[in-house]
């Protein structure tokens, strides 16, 4: 699928119903009107709302302010159905909002809010009037916000921001040009305005702007006319941190052209920029009357996707769909990846036209010269349905990205061989700085931080029968799931002297962060499959590198609003190291439980420890589906860092090496760079009730105290050199109960192992019971150690092909009763190899690297003469 033109999709008149007026049902020639997108119901599509506006051009005597078009200012409203493209024009029960233009508008739900704007009298008032359309029943309210407010205004801007603030910013009152803000919290009653005083760069007064809000709560506010008139080519957005303050932000660059009474909306992380007024009213033109800020990349692009040039050719400028774009006072919004332009005034001549232009999640934002530009009243149509079974957009995509950012991070990706060498040397570096005496940072011990031998109510206990699914068992429980003694397990307490296991500490309630929207559905539509997955018979990735910055820029926004150490409650499942098994992670799913509203997401929550990517076949399928899960759910999917979640390390194990086999190599270098850029901000470490610490690798010799790791700020590199971090991400415990102290690592240089007295130490100094870490392979996919003090778990089997163990979820129930949960190596295929999930026609080249990097040997293993001084040997 090509990218589409601007079309003008024809309206068609709709049935006759009681309460609708259809005498014209088209909205008609108009400017200063507002479109907003109204979300789906259970019986109706998408909607796109048409409210005011000004139908006739004047500026006369029936002008409330001179200059100011307002003759035939309306109140009418009119409804377009996205999937049978037809117009309607209502009249909703209720009392409407006076007639108007200038206004602001914005959905909530199935709703729409509408604020301010001026009209034959003057200006409007300060009440909100909300257009109700839940249950297909349209009907007016007003909703009068007590105490002080933004006031009568017209040229602002306002949306809906993290799906509950309303926020308005700008306009004129009639007396000045404004540069104020409000919200008003619509999840709060009474309802009532908070002006806003926001730190950072603010924007200067204006008028005329527009703004958006991306759907993860950043509201950009773009371009305006400041005081004297002058056209604005900034762009800033406006954030509330988790704290709740608030904070603008000055976009990097400038528009294309400084503008005025243009429209902007949102596709994805895109705020698409048309149309608008230069100084002295001409409207603007050329290449820059289609501007678009990529707010991921931080880059103002053309209308192909590239870099903005400031010089236009005169090609480019004779473009006819560069032409139709030569318009002000129009209204813009979107649904899916389609932006909808209505009216708008060129000149002197009032518009009726109705555009759609597409961002396309296969080409370039690009509008081609080929138009196919009908009436908006006869009863042609788009040749593109966007709503048919075949063309529906599954979401925005991030469109293209220019040829010189693709260079830079090509380049980027040139220099992983210094970044692998510096995190080694940065590490041993700080090894032998503590060689002398390693304990001499050990802050005190606090006996007062023992347990109040009281507080035992709610102890963590390891569950004395693990559940495990029989080997032969695949994809149905059958009746085939057993209970097995802990006794029963040979290899798992191997490293461990078992003693009585006395530790206790109190509970703590948390908050939890609301769920963004995005790409995400399609990824889980695709690839959360427990019963059916197979794996790509041609190898070749679903999702393009647009799509990955897209995902990824999603689930890095929540990141940046997630605590370094996470606060989590039980119940909640825990997962290991999956090392793109991606087959391994649907049979847990499929066995135990996967997170969705028809499994069981509605009552438990989901923490992985890392190692989602290198050594299995299906990075790309683990890592795409686990941020996908971490957007849909944010408040019950949770992910931390794990030590291949590094650029240095998964460029040398398979992931780097993956996105390009199966993106192509520009596209999957691209990938794998933004896919790094997310794992630089994922969380280190999570508590659970208090009790339970979670994390990667360790806690080897440097970390004593939670607030240690509390206080790593992120986003962060392993070049770094912090030592915490790669004791947190690297290290191990020793091996076994009776080797205490401090150890050399055989993975490499700098690193140590830990014994069972640092594991009691840090639970006594912490008030913690259990420590639960991943990291290394171990046969019967858990492992405690320290007399149960810590649990190693691992969720992949026969790691690598060749360990044949187990892989292991832990489930933590509200009792905190801690139950292991299992699955065995699937038997080697007899008569159908293609058939199996990890196997895959001409995957040589990984089995390859694995032959020359092996992994750490099993837990409880003897372990080969490797070259400590190599990076093979992890």
């Amino acid at each position: 699928m090509g990218s589409k033109p601007w079309l003008q999709p024809a309206p068609a008149y709709s049935p006759l119903e009681t309460f609708w007026d259809t005498e014209d049902d088209a909205p008609g020639p108009r400017c200063g009107h507002t479109l907003t997108a109204v979300a789906p119901t259970k019986s109706q599509g998408p909607r796109l709302i048409l409210f005011g506006g000004a139908t006739a051009i004047g500026g006369g005597p029936s002008s409330a302010v001179p200059g100011i078009r307002l003759d035939g200012v309306t109140n009418s409203v009119h409804v377009y159905d996205v999937i049978t493209k037809k117009w309607t024009r209502i009249v909703p029960a209720g009392e409407p909002p006076s007639p108007r233009a200038a206004h602001a508008a914005a959905a909530v739900g199935t709703m729409v809010v509408f604020q301010g704007g001026i009209g034959p009298s003057g200006h409007s008032t300060d009440d909100l009037y909300v257009l109700d359309l839940t249950n297909d029943k349209y009907k007016w309210h007003r909703v009068v916000v007590r105490g002080e407010g933004p006031g009568p205004r017209y040229g602002h801007v306002m949306d809906l921001v993290a799906q509950r603030y309303l926020v308005t910013v700008s306009g004129n009152d009639g007396k000045k040009v404004l540069s104020d803000a409000w919200a008003l919290d619509t999840a709060q009653k009474p309802y009532a305005w908070q002006r806003l005083n926001p730190e950072g760069d603010k924007p200067s007064a204006r008028m005329y702007a527009t703004a958006s809000a991306r759907s993860d709560g950043m509201f950009l506010l773009c371009g305006g006319r400041d005081i004297s008139g002058t056209p604005l080519a900034d762009a800033y957005g406006l954030l509330m941190h988790r704290n709740g303050e608030w904070e603008w932000t000055l976009a990097p660059g400038v528009s294309p052209s400084p503008r005025y009474q243009h429209a902007a909306v949102f596709v994805g992380a895109r705020l698409h920029v048309t149309g608008g007024v230069l100084r002295g009213g001409r409207a603007v033109d050329g290449e820059s009357a289609v501007a678009v800020l990529d707010t991921a990349a931080g880059v103002w692009l053309d209308r192909h996707g590239m870099v903005s040039s400031s010089r236009p050719n005169k090609a480019q400028s004779e473009d006819p769909a560069l032409e139709l774009m030569r318009r002000c006072r129009h209204a813009a919004s979107s649904v899916g990846v389609r932006i909808y332009i209505y009216g708008g005034l060129r000149g002197d001549v009032l518009l009726d036209d109705f555009l759609v232009a597409e961002n396309s999640a296969l080409q370039s934002d690009t509008i081609e010269s080929t138009l196919n530009v009908t009436s908006p009243r006869t009863n042609n149509s788009s040749p593109f349905d966007p709503m048919s079974p075949d063309s529906r957009p599954e979401s925005p995509s991030s469109g293209a990205l220019s040829r010189e950012s693709m260079e830079r991070l090509a380049e980027a990706s040139a220099q992983e061989a210094k970044a692998v060498n510096a995190v080694w040397q940065a590490a041993q570096a700080h090894a032998q700085s503590q060689a002398a005496n390693p304990d001499n940072n050990l802050p005190p011990s606090d006996d007062s931080h023992a347990p109040d031998p009281a507080d035992t109510e709610g102890d963590v206990r390891l569950h004395p029968r693990a559940v495990v699914v029989a080997k032969e068992t695949v994809g149905n429980l059958g009746g085939l799931v057993r209970q097995l003694s802990l006794d029963q397990f040979e290899n798992e307490s191997r490293r461990m002297i078992p003693t009585q296991n006395d530790l206790s500490y109190p509970t703590k309630k948390f908050t939890r962060q609301k769920s963004p929207q995005g790409l995400h559905k399609k990824v889980i539509s695709n690839l959360l499959r427990p019963r059916n997955w197979k794996p790509p018979v041609n190898r070749r990735f679903f999702l393009d590198s647009y799509e990955v910055g897209e995902l990824c820029y999603a689930a890095e926004q929540i990141f940046l609003h997630e605590p370094t150490v996470l606060q989590l409650k039980a119940p909640i499942k825990v997962f290991g190291d999956l090392h793109g098994q991606f087959g391994d992670l649907m049979r847990l799913f499929d066995e135990y439980g996967f997170p969705s509203t028809a499994g069981d997401i509605t009552y438990i929550d989901y923490l992985f420890l890392g190692d989602y990517v290198d050594r299995g076949q299906h990075s790309l399928e683990t890592i795409t589906l686990l941020l996908a899960l971490k957007i849909q759910y944010p408040e019950n999917v949770h992910l931390i860092r794990g030590n291949h979640e590094a650029a240095d390390i998964n460029a040398l194990f398979g992931f780097r090496l993956e996105c390009i086999e199966r993106m192509g190599e520009n596209d999957g270098i691209w990938a794998w760079t933004r896919f790094n850029q997310v794992f630089n901000h994922l969380p280190l470490a999570a508590l659970i009730e208090k009790k339970i610490i979670c994390m990667h690798g360790g806690i080897g010799r440097s970390i004593h105290l939670v607030e240690q790791i509390e206080k790593i700020e992120r986003p962060i590199t392993m070049d770094a050199g912090s030592l915490i971090l790669m004791d947190l991400l690297w290290s191990d415990p020793t091996e076994n109960d009776s080797v205490e102290g401090l150890r050399p690592n055989a993975r490499g240089p700098g690193l140590v192992t830990f014994g069972p007295d640092r594991v009691t130490d840090f639970c006594k100094r912490n008030k913690l019971q259990l420590i639960i870490r991943a990291h290394e392979c171990v046969m019967d996919g858990f492992e405690r150690f320290a007399q149960g003090q810590l649990i190693t778990l691992f969720s992949a089997t026969n790691y690598c092909g060749t360990a044949n163990n187990a892989g292991a979820l832990l489930v933590v129930g509200r009792g905190l009763v801690i139950v292991p949960k299992l699955i065995h190596p699937l038997p080697p295929p007899l008569h159908s190899p293609e058939n199996s999930p990890e196997h895959v026609q001409d995957d040589t080249w990984m089995q390859e690297l694995n032959n020359q990097r092996p992994p750490t040997p099993t837990r409880g293993r003897p372990q080969p003469n490797h070259d400590r001084n190599s990076l093979a040997y992890i």
